[in-house]
């Protein structure tokens, strides 16, 4: 991903590396690409890809009942849409393009699309042609902010998010970001989702490390979309695992897959050269290898050391990058031998993993068990889509959709096969299109609620189910959400206990929905890490529901206290046939801090704290956030003098409150959260959270204690990442070309 400087947003940040993928891709199909940005009408052929993320994500059931998108207006926020495409059936009113605006030039220019990612975007939501979109019969708002994708004022992005709203948008997606913090974005965003427009915006594709969402992915109202495979067979998944680590390797194009995984130990092998393998018994192991070569300019493709270490008795080959860095090779490509086809499986692996491993397998007597493993999997989050966590009090990204080998319509008329986030927002803007066609009574909270508690669970190679840090609630689910007649509040949830208070409750409002008028009968169940947590739940009214939520204690025999940390789960509620999943995140942390809400003589209000620690504490820093627009007061503390961290609130709405605190030389997190003042007319506490349910003690946040709730004990599972993407891709784009094969 290329980032812009502070305050510069790049058109770039969800297509990752998309010359890489068209190169892969068209080995796939049997086609040569050059590398750059070149445009290819595939014809027929090409519709299978957009035809399989359409319909894998179950658009095809709306359908079926004639809900299609007609009526919804989503804006788009990229660098223009070619309206003249065939697929997008021209512009104004009697066109697929309704209206937008040019922000880079005055004059009544129009937001002609001359760089390809906005049509790209659009297409994938709207095209009504040879390939069809989410939501066909839906419109689009075209904000052209960018010429070329290079980069783009937040300004301009803020501009248009804003002139989108009073263009009468029902839905904004922008596939647009950096990988920071922008204020003035999340501003933007903040008061166009307090009006009740949804905005559906890509993770970003910085990923897999974990803190790698930016603006505008972190903003706590907007709908954060990351990136799954897409239903094909080339989305082939890799998992390396050497000793007790996990590396991040990608399978290369055109390498074979596995039933079983090569279980086998580890040789170097130079640069897979034939004479590396002079006198090296490589028989049955799995061999690593540096990528290029020892002599300058020679092109050591791929295939080569494919070739050689099969012929020397290898099981698998794994070819570690030469430059810092990930990258995507190819074994089949222009310049391969006659009748070359690829005998055992290949990936990649980035610089700093690959001369670990190196070091590991050189050094005297050593002997590496590992295991390497490649398989298909649609729903694997791939590689590069950026991971949370973005603060301690919300989960980040919201959900998952296809992001990888994505075809799409593209200026000049034809089709283009590319992979980012910035392609899976818009699966999902035009999955909010399809529920507010046949639901036109939903608000942007129920929406949300739907489209995240309906998506369908996403595994590991392990069947361990990915941590919400990396794909939310799981992937979409078109289909279950055009069947769901209830909108679960809030559809995610962050648990805060302590040392101090080992038990939570949440409430959990349940809303019936389009011709549903009550909520009747519904089945609770847990899914929850059975050695750290008990669960209870008790139906307070017909749409509220009690959740609590408890660290185990010690047990009688003195074993050891659940670990301090996050603990993920899922609150699985089901009605009428259909399931809605409620993921959570449990804070369970040694210190504590209780926000308490006071006034004083002259009716001003204040927020006061007490601190506290099993070992004693010496000083805490405070952070008190407003959740409604991320703006935060600092205070500080110390023990006996907890009044001088009182901080005054001007503003109703719910507060964040993060402390740090000092215990001897080292630092311990603690959270809270309280609400200050009423709902607003539409029962919601801020504009970027979900309705406060009106029943119980709600003058602080939806946790309190519980202790009456019966408690049981169950199951289940953490997640891990892995995959096929490409992040700082070397794939050969220098001045002169060099082949991906190399």
């Amino acid at each position: 991903m290329a980032c812009g400087r502070e305050g510069i947003v790049t058109g770039r940040y969800c297509t990752v590396a998309v010359v890489a993928y068209v190169v892969s891709i068209a080995v796939v199909l049997g086609l040569l690409y050059a590398i750059d940005y070149t445009y290819h009408d595939y014809g027929d052929d090409a519709q299978v890809y957009l035809a399989r993320s359409v319909p894998f994500v179950g658009s095809e059931v709306p359908r079926l009942d004639g809900i299609d998108g007609t009526g919804i207006m989503v804006a788009v926020i990229d660098t223009g849409v070619d309206f003249e495409h065939p697929d997008m059936l021209g512009w104004g009113e009697d066109g697929k393009v309704a209206g937008g605006y040019n922000l880079l030039w005055r004059g009544g220019s129009l937001p002609t699309d001359l760089n390809g990612h906005g049509t790209q975007v659009a297409g994938v939501i709207a095209a009504d042609g040879s390939l069809q979109g989410v939501a066909p019969k839906s419109k689009i708002l075209a904000y052209k902010v960018s010429e070329d994708g290079s980069g783009v004022s937040s300004e301009l992005i803020a501009r248009a998010i804003g002139m989108a709203a009073a263009d009468g948008a029902d839905i904004i997606n922008i596939s647009l970001g950096i990988n920071k913090t922008n204020p003035v974005i999340e501003e933007a965003i903040d008061r166009v989702v307090s009006d009740g427009i949804l905005v559906v915006v890509a993770a970003g594709n910085t990923g897999p490390e974990p803190f790698t969402i930016g603006s505008p992915g972190r903003n706590h109202g907007a709908l954060t979309v990351g990136a799954t495979y897409n239903n094909l067979t080339s989305s082939l998944v890799a998992t390396l695992q050497i000793e007790d680590k996990s590396y991040i390797v990608i399978p290369m194009a055109d390498s074979p897959s596995l039933s079983m995984p090569v279980m086998s130990d580890v040789v170097f092998a130079g640069y897979a050269k034939a004479e590396d393998f002079e006198d090296l018994d490589v028989d049955g192991a799995i061999v690593i290898v540096e990528r290029g070569s020892d002599v300058e300019d020679e092109m050591l493709y791929f295939s080569l050391k494919e070739r050689n270490a099969a012929d020397a008795g290898a099981a698998a080959l794994i070819v570690y990058n030469n430059v810092p860095g990930m990258f995507l090779g190819e074994l089949v490509h222009e310049f391969i031998e006659p009748g070359y086809a690829p005998r055992i499986p290949v990936v990649s692996i980035g610089y700093e993993d690959g001369v670990e491993i190196r070091y590991n397998a050189t050094r005297p007597g050593s002997v590496m068990d590992a295991s390497l493993n490649l398989f298909h999997n649609p729903d694997f989050v791939v590689h590069f889509s950026s991971r949370g966590p973005v603060s301690p009090f919300y989960i980040k990204p919201d959900l998952v959709a296809p992001g990888a080998y994505i075809n799409t319509t593209q200026p000049i008329s034809s089709h283009n096969i590319t992979s980012g986030t910035s392609y899976s927002a818009p699966h999902v803007s035009g999955a909010a299109a399809l529920l507010l066609h046949g639901k036109p009574d939903l608000d942007l909270y129920e929406i949300k609620s739907i489209l995240m508690t309906t998506a369908e669970p996403v595994a590991d190679a392990h069947g361990n189910l990915f941590s919400v840090h990396a794909a939310g609630s799981g992937r979409l689910d078109i289909a279950d959400a055009h069947r769901a007649d209830l909108a679960v509040m809030p559809p995610s949830l962050v648990v805060i206990t302590s040392s101090q208070e080992r038990s939570a409750e949440a409430h959990l409002e349940m809303r019936p929905v389009g011709s549903a008028h009550e909520v009747g009968d519904i089945d609770v169940s847990f899914d929850v890490p059975a050695d750290v947590l008990e669960y209870g739940h008790v139906r307070m009214a017909d749409d509220l529901l009690a959740v609590r939520l408890a660290v185990l204690e010690p047990s009688v025999g003195g074993e050891e206290d659940a670990p301090y940390g996050e603990h993920e789960g899922r609150i699985i509620i089901t009605h009428n046939e259909v399931e809605y999943v409620v993921p959570f995140l449990l804070h369970y942390t040694a210190g504590s801090i209780d926000a308490a809400l006071g006034e004083d003589v002259d009716g001003h209000r204040h927020l006061s704290f007490d601190v506290g620690h099993p070992d004693g504490w010496g000083f805490a820093k405070i952070d008190v956030i407003y959740a409604a627009t991320g703006e935060a007061i600092t205070a500080t503390s110390t023990p006996g003098s907890t009044g001088s961290a009182q901080v005054e609130v001007f503003r109703d709405g719910l507060y964040w409150v993060e402390a740090q605190i000092m215990v001897e030389n080292r630092t311990y997190s603690a959270y809270d959260t309280i609400y200050v003042g009423e709902p607003d007319e539409g029962g919601h506490v801020s504009v970027a959270y979900p309705p406060i349910p009106t029943v119980g003690d709600m003058s602080k946040s939806t946790f309190s204690p519980l202790a009456e709730l019966p408690l049981r004990q169950v199951l289940i599972a953490a997640g891990v990442v892995g995959v096929v993407g490409v992040v700082g891709v070397a794939v050969g784009v220098r001045k002169r070309r060099v082949p991906a094969g190399h």
